[in-house]
């Protein structure tokens, strides 16, 4: 007989949605048991994805500032980088201290943490695999599947420790001379710019005709512009068709609009072309759990499943596949189970990429405008009018607001340059109020800073402007 736990909540994984979930069930009075296959909680983000990533990202910027602060008459040595000392700094001063830090608060609740790989058993019951082999069953009232996704594992690849997803290249096994980076979204450019820094010639090709999908053209093509100068090449319309490894190196052949006419060697291959649903492993029909023909769970706007008591949050409801879409997720099926009659109703989920410049949106996109026929105006503050900009050696970002052409209410906007990510949220939050153009341009921001430029893209759009030549009517 295994051993067994009684519980009212179970909550399935313990990413940003998952422990979310477990903390707010727990803080409205329900025992909650949460199971992670991790040996710590925080899922794929704290332990393999967004948090250690960020944490290159940073270390990746200083190496290049560093190395074009010759433009402001300082001129170094080029930094020493030793990789092992990096690795242990990423997990010690970011992992282990966010780590550390919810596996307090989830003592402090008394959620019961249950290290394993969960399994449906019925609709009130699971089966979780310990590391040992020994199994244990959670009964439940309710469960939250928060199980994430995975990266996709490309077909023609062959089983080679050389060939990379994001989670082998935030190890930081060794430097590569030459690096391949199949994939020109966010993870890959994000990746990219973090080999690139440590020193690695990056080599990036990409099946569309741009970078980062889903992101305006125009904010993505200061990053274009600025990494086609430092990466080896960016192939864009162009694919991977074979890849032969060989003693000396992997050998990939390219086709499409800029691939090579012969086969090239490269030491390494970072695979970034998207991820799917963590769903498979779960059986699901055992709890009579619905899934799409990709594996995503359907739910509706509380989080539910098409079984009344269970629920699903994350990546593997669907697209975005973001920490921050998770955590709110988490937070109403939680509060559902509660008794609260909440709903997942966002205007806007922002996007970020973190590479250098940072892109952000939020909201309605120029492109997707354009394609549903949305009448709109657009104030764009382009940063070579910034004085902070200006003051920080970078002026190739700018600021895009989308309006309705009516009510003249912010329904998006993008934002490319230093800190875009944390810029983006006044706009996020200026949807989400349903503010006009005037809001926004009669609020006073402090200057010289990089917030006024979404200030003053709204007094571009209202005719107000002073720091650039109003158009004319």
């Amino acid at each position: 007989m295994s051993d067994q736990i009684n519980t009212e909540v179970a909550v399935i994984g313990s990413g940003p949605g998952g422990y979310t979930a477990a903390f707010r069930a727990a803080d409205l009075g329900k025992k909650v048991t949460l199971i992670e296959y991790f040996p710590i909680i925080g899922g794929v983000c704290l332990n393999v994805g967004c948090i250690p990533s960020k944490a290159l990202l940073h270390a990746a910027k200083m190496l290049t500032e560093s190395e074009e602060a010759a433009a402001m008459g300082i001129k170094m040595t080029r930094p020493q980088v030793d990789i092992k000392a990096l690795r242990e700094w990423v997990e010690k001063q970011t992992i282990k201290k966010l780590t550390g830090g919810l596996t307090m608060l989830a003592k402090q609740r008394k959620v019961e943490v249950v290290q394993g790989r969960a399994e449906f058993a019925s609709p009130n019951s699971l089966t979780v695999t310990k590391p040992d082999g020994s199994q244990i069953t959670i009964n439940f009232q309710d469960a939250i599947i928060a199980t994430g996704s995975s990266p996709v594992r490309l077909p023609f690849l062959p089983d080679d420790p050389r060939i990379m997803t994001s989670t082998g290249a935030l190890r930081l096994e060794d430097l590569p001379a030459e690096l391949l980076v199949i994939g020109g979204g966010i993870i890959g450019m994000e990746l990219g710019t973090v080999y690139d820094a440590l020193g690695s010639k990056v080599t990036v090709v990409e099946l569309l005709e741009g970078i980062i999908p889903g992101a305006d053209k125009d904010l993505t093509m200061p990053l274009l512009k600025r990494m086609q100068k430092r990466f080896k090449a960016i192939m864009l319309c162009t694919k991977v068709t074979k890849v032969e490894a060989k003693n000396d190196g992997l050998y990939v052949t390219f086709e499409g609009k800029d691939a090579p006419a012969t086969p090239v060697r490269f030491d390494r291959i970072l695979s970034c072309v998207g991820r799917v649903p963590n769903s498979k492993e779960l059986q699901l029909a055992k709890a009579g759990v619905n899934v799409d023909e990709r594996g995503f769970i359907p739910v509706d706007k509380q989080q539910r499943t098409n079984v009344a008591n269970i629920f699903a949050i994350g990546d593997v409801v669907g697209n975005p596949m973001l920490a921050h879409k998770a955590m709110p997720e988490g937070k109403i099926a939680a509060e559902v189970i509660a008794g609260k009659k909440h709903y997942f109703e966002p205007r806007c989920i922002p996007g970020v990429a973190y590479t250098d410049p940072e892109i952000a949106w939020a909201g309605v996109t120029e492109q997707e405008a354009k394609e549903k026929n949305i009448e709109y105006t657009k104030g764009v503050f382009p940063w070579v009018a910034s004085g902070r900009s200006l003051s920080l050696g970078r002026d190739e970002g700018f600021t895009k607001l989308i309006f309705d052409a009516k009510t003249h209410r912010i329904i998006g906007g993008g934002i490319v340059g230093t800190n875009a990510g944390d810029l983006i949220s006044e706009v996020a939050l200026a949807i989400e109020m349903g503010c006009d153009v005037e809001d926004v341009a009669l609020t006073i921001h402090p200057h010289p800073t990089l917030a006024e430029t979404v200030m003053l893209a709204c007094e571009v759009a209202d005719g107000t402007i002073t720091d650039l030549m109003p158009k004319k009517v």
